[in-house]
């Protein structure tokens, strides 16, 4: 949601909407990677931020129902590991669907995405990862929230954030009052090129796992490996061959201890 429409709804009489845009920036509820349609309100963010929750105390939040852990938790029954290949995720995802029935918004640019997830990792995808939530936001923007890097969003509630939480009514006047006149400067190409501009525009390659995925991602990086060097072997055990093959006499090196490789 464009934050020029955000704080319209709070211009109407809608109190719920009336974060500062400092406050939305802390909360990681604020997109402004698009130089087309401006700063946006991120959905999901939003949804799941302090600021909205119900019941705040210094041990414990009661705050709205993240429903993106109930898509998590179907695709961890169906894959039943902690990582898994695009073919195994992509058949599992495009089935999902959310409360009202949607199915994910699964196009050539997610599923392009997907692949290069997975090419960081030898070739599977850690479903605990920061770079899949991205593509599970991308899939379900309404649902999933966009994981921001460690340290760039904080969860301060209004009371802890202090006065400045709220936004102004002057603010909200100006943000109304500059997308009137943005309106009025945009035409029908500037617009459309928005569109195409917002997504994945806030797209990033940073990685973060939640958890110790070496084991399940060396197997699979290892295996790849193996398999190379045992082509270059065999050619070389060929040469040999050939090379021995074709002379009078040889030269048989003394019997040696022989010891233990390991290819890494």
């Amino acid at each position: 949601m464009r934050l020029a429409d955000f704080y319209g709804a709070n211009k109407d009489g809608e109190w719920r909407f009336g974060e500062s845009e400092e406050y939305l920036r802390e909360l990681g509820a604020l997109d402004e990677s698009s130089q087309f349609r401006g700063k946006q309100v991120i959905v999901s963010n939003y949804i799941q931020a302090v600021s909205n929750c119900i019941v705040t105390r210094p041990h414990y939040l009661v705050c709205c129902i993240n429903e993106c852990e109930e898509m998590m938790g179907y695709i961890e029954g169906a894959i039943r590991a902690p990582v898994a290949s695009v073919e195994d995720l992509l058949s599992v995802a495009e089935n999902l669907t959310n409360g009202d029935d949607e199915r994910a918004k699964v196009d050539d640019s997610l599923r392009s995405q997907l692949h290069k997830i997975a090419a960081n990792h030898g070739g599977k995808v850690p479903l605990h990862g920061r770079l899949f939530s991205q593509w599970l936001h991308y899939a379900f923007p309404r649902e999933c929230p966009f994981p921001h890097l460690a340290g760039t969003a904080a969860a301060r509630t209004p009371l802890q954030y202090g006065d400045n939480f709220a936004v102004s009514a002057a603010d909200v006047d100006k943000h109304v009052a500059e997308d009137i006149v943005k309106k009025d400067l945009d035409n029908s190409t500037a617009a459309a090129a928005g569109n195409m501009q917002w997504h994945l525009s806030q797209w990033s390659e940073e990685e973060e796992l939640l958890g110790d995925y070496s084991h399940q991602l060396r197997d699979s990086w290892f295996g790849k490996r193996l398999m190379v060097a045992g082509g270059g072997i065999a050619a070389l055990f060929g040469l040999l061959s050939w090379a021995s093959s074709g002379s009078t006499s040889v030269v048989r090196p003394k019997q040696v201890q022989c010891t233990t490789s390991h290819f890494v």
